[in-house]
C-alpha cells in the first residue's frame, strides 16, 4: 500500500480536511467488531470492500496526518508512540478475528476509492498473503546477554610495576568482553537457526537499543517467527530447551502478535516496536 509520501500527488481531494488511514486488509470484517474499534480519529473504523477483500480504515485528519504534518510529527517520539499504539490496537483486534495483512504505520490514502483501487491492483498478492497467514501468529524471541555466563579471563601475570599490571588487566578485560560478545552472538545465531527450522517463516531484526527494550543488558537476538497455532506448544518447548542449552543468553518469548514481520514476501524495514501498556 502507498505511504503518506504519495498523498499530495493523489489528485483532487474529495475531502480537503481528511485522508484515509489504512490499518489492514482481511477477507471479511465483522461490522460489530468495527463498531467498537476506535480508529486514528477516535471514531469507529470502517470497511472498504473491493475485489473480494476488505480494507479496514479510519479517517485521518490532515492537520495531524497529512504529508507535512506527518513529517513533523514523526520526529516527536511521544506522538509517534500514541499513533503506533492506536494503529496497533486496530490491527490486533482484527488479527484476533482472523487473518489480516497489517499495513505499515502511516499508510494514508487520498480517499476510499484509492484504497479500493489498491485492493484490486494487489488482489493476487494480498490473497496469497492471507492464505499464508491463516491459522498462524507471529511470535517474538529476544535474547539478552547474561553477565558472567561467559568464561572469565585469568588474571594476567607479569612484571613492570603497577602501571604495567593495570594495562595487562585492562587488556585482559577487553579480550574477555570481546570473547563474551562473540560467544553470545554465536549462541543467538544458533537459537535463531533452530527456531527458524520449526517455524513457517522467520525474520531476524536488528537488536533494539537498551533505551527501547528496557533491558539492563544488550540484546543479541530480535527474532520474529510465524508459527501455526497447532505448533505453538512445541515451539514454546523448543524455546525453553534452547534457553537451557545456551545459558549465556536469556531468551524471552513474546506474543502472539499480528504478523507485522510477514506482511510482505520480502523482509520489511525495521518496524516501530509497540509495547503493551503496563497493567
Amino acid at each position: 500500500m502507498r505511504s503518506t509520501a504519495d498523498l499530495a500527488s493523489a489528485g483532487p481531494a474529495a475531502h480537503l480536511d481528511a485522508g484515509v488511514w489504512l490499518h489492514g486488509v482481511t477477507r471479511e470484517a465483522d461490522p460489530a467488531l468495527l463498531a467498537v474499534t476506535a480508529g486514528m480519529d477516535g471514531a469507529p473504523v470502517r470497511a472498504v470492500p473491493a475485489a473480494g477483500l476488505v480494507a479496514v480504515v479510519s479517517t485521518a485528519p490532515l492537520t495531524e496526518y497529512g504529508e507535512e504534518a506527518l513529517r513533523r510529527n514523526l520526529e516527536d517520539l511521544a506522538w509517534l508512540e500514541r499513533a503506533a499504539r492506536a494503529h496497533h490496537a486496530v490491527v490486533a483486534a482484527l488479527s484476533r478475528a482472523g487473518a489480516v495483512v497489517p499495513a505499515r504505520l502511516a499508510t494514508v490514502h487520498h480517499d476510499d476509492a484509492r484504497v479500493a483501487g489498491q485492493l484490486a491492483a494487489r488482489r493476487t498478492e494480498l490473497t496469497a498473503l492471507l492464505d499464508r497467514l491463516a491459522g498462524r501468529d507471529e511470535w517474538g524471541v529476544k535474547g539478552y546477554v547474561v553477565p558472567g555466563a561467559t568464561p572469565r579471563a585469568a588474571e594476567p601475570e607479569g612484571s613492570g610495576g603497577a602501571g604495567a599490571a593495570y594495562l595487562r588487566r585492562r587488556r585482559a578485560q577487553l579480550t574477555a568482553r570481546e570473547e563474551g560478545q562473540r560467544i553470545a552472538a554465536d549462541a543467538a545465531a544458533a537459537v535463531h537457526a533452530a527456531l527458524a527450522g520449526h517455524a513457517v517463516a522467520a525474520r531476524r531484526h536488528p537488536p533494539q537499543d537498551r533505551r527501547l527494550s528496557g533491558a539492563p543488558t544488550a540484546m543479541v537476538l530480535n527474532g520474529a517467527y510465524l508459527v501455526g497455532q497447532e505448533a505453538l506448544a512445541a515451539f514454546s518447548r523448543l524455546v525453553d530447551t534452547l534457553a537451557g542449552r545456551h545459558p549465556e543468553i536469556r531468551l524471552e518469548l513474546t506474543g502472539p502478535w499480528p504478523p507485522y514481520s510477514f506482511a510482505e514476501e520480502r523482509p520489511p524495514e525495521p518496524a516501530l516496536t509497540v509495547r503493551e501498556p503496563a497493567c
